[in-house]
């Protein structure tokens, strides 16, 4: 079809489907992808979009062609793909275009054990191969065999939280549509919890609000559903039910910054002065809590595989970004949202206060959010930006992901997008004044105003 180079992302594979993305591609970056990992056995699982079960079976039909036995877990959320990877010690792959639009569908690949497959740990030479064919095995094709993943899903993830003894709770869910309607019945049964269900029918094309819930639109049903039922907070899930969003009992998004400063700090109760990976755009709260709770916190590149990487490295027990993704050394470095939301349960519901107010000491700033610029050169504009904070007095700069810029009572980094000619900017400050003022500024220099 000659549109891998198109298809292939730094993290994983994205394509409209079937101009982009169909069956044909589908078995044959499954042939290279037995052959990339040499492995006996492959996990194979998928979303509940109307493309992925046909992409489901033809990656399946290409791995077992090489040689290789399939594991055919088939609904799934994501993390559920990283679990069966993690506990059976296998290679995995997700068909899943996550909060894509339905037009979309993709696969995102780990190793055995949940390792990352990424653009510089093996995509690059996937593409090469499923570009080139595959040559045919001689000997015998592997056996695919379906398995029921969900019930061992929910139970290892239940023990790595204590979520005994937690007070009843009601608990409002927006599954989007996507496959945290067929995960979050399973996860939270047995616990006192009475479940409001918000698009709970698997439903790839999204009738309801896109599977998004980074969008505060999004959520705009879960607020009201928290409020119209007298709930104790709302839970959302984007598509692969790898991220999870939270509201409180007031209706009020709750930062995916003082969620992971939350989950730091529960996390370094259980194994104190325990190594604690944060983005480099999560709020300046979340490394004062970590040092505060004697934790060591490491700051990374935003990314999945940077921040699964240096975890490994550091042996880290948790990291968190202000994407809503959340990772866990017990899980195998991976991210789990249904596993965050675990951790606010469990929070939650063993004390007797509203999570406002034990979220309260976790949020110190305000944020802007993240604010898209299209700009023509962005290099050129993230230069711009320097020179006119260079130079001034407690100020400091660095550059380890696009350019931060900090002061006494600020920060903001500027980075480019990797996929579309715009600069990203994040701003945070003591007050809104404050943010405003750096806000407005660093806009119109990217802007050219």
């Amino acid at each position: 079809m000659g549109h891998y180079s198109k298809i292939f992302k730094p993290y994983d594979i994205r394509g409209i489907v079937p101009d982009e993305l169909d069956e044909t591609v589908a078995e044959a970056i499954g042939a290279a992808f037995a052959r990339l990992t040499g492995a006996p056995s492959v996990a194979v699982m998928h979303d509940m979009r109307t493309s992925s079960p046909l992409l489901a079976e033809a990656f399946a039909r290409g791995a077992a062609a090489q040689g290789a036995d399939v594991i055919a877990g088939g609904l799934g959320s994501t993390d559920m793909l990283y679990y069966a990877s993690g506990s059976l010690g296998v290679p995995g792959a997700m068909i899943t275009a996550s909060h894509n639009p339905p037009k979309y569908n993709g696969i995102k690949l780990c190793r055995s054990g949940a390792k990352p497959v990424a653009e510089d740990t093996g995509l690059t030479e996937l593409r090469e191969a499923a570009e080139r064919g595959v040559p045919a095995r001689r000997g015998p094709a592997g056996a695919i065999t379906g398995r029921d993943l969900l019930p061992g899903y929910a139970g290892f993830l239940k023990s790595l939280v204590n979520v005994s003894g937690i007070r009843p709770l009601k608990v409002a869910v927006d599954a989007g549509n996507g496959m945290a309607g067929h995960t979050v019945p399973e996860v939270l049964a047995g616990l006192p919890v009475t479940l409001v269900p918000l698009y709970f029918e698997l439903d790839g094309t999204f009738p309801n609000h896109e599977a998004n819930p980074i969008d505060p639109a999004n959520l705009a049903d879960l607020q009201r559903a928290v409020l119209a039922h007298g709930a104790d907070l709302g839970l959302a899930f984007d598509g692969d039910a790898d991220r999870c969003f939270v509201v409180d009992e007031r209706a009020q998004i709750v930062s995916p910054s003082v969620l992971t400063a939350l989950i730091a700090a529960r996390e370094l109760a259980r194994e104190p002065g325990s190594t604690i990976i944060h983005n480099l755009i999560t709020s300046r709260a979340v490394p004062e809590i970590i040092t505060e709770r004697g934790g060591k916190p490491v700051r990374t590149r935003v990314g999945h595989s940077f921040i699964k990487a240096r975890m490994a490295e550091t042996g880290a027990v948790f990291g968190g970004e202000h994407s809503g993704h959340f990772y866990f050394r017990d899980f195998w470095y991976a991210d789990s949202g249904m596993l965050a939301a675990l951790h606010v349960l469990a929070a939650l519901g063993g004390q007797d206060t509203p999570l406002s107010q034990l979220l309260a000491s976790y949020g110190r700033y305000v944020a802007s959010g993240e604010i898209n610029s299209e700009v023509a050169d962005q290099r050129a504009a993230t230069e711009a930006v320097r020179r006119a904070f260079a130079g001034r007095p407690s100020v400091s700069m660095d550059d380890l992901d696009g350019l931060t810029v900090a002061g006494p009572d600020w920060w903001f980094n500027v980075r480019p997008s990797n996929t579309e000619p715009l600069l990203r900017l994040n701003v945070e400050a003591s007050d809104e004044p404050t943010l405003a003022a750096r806000r407005e500024e660093v806009l119109r220099i990217v802007r050219g105003g």
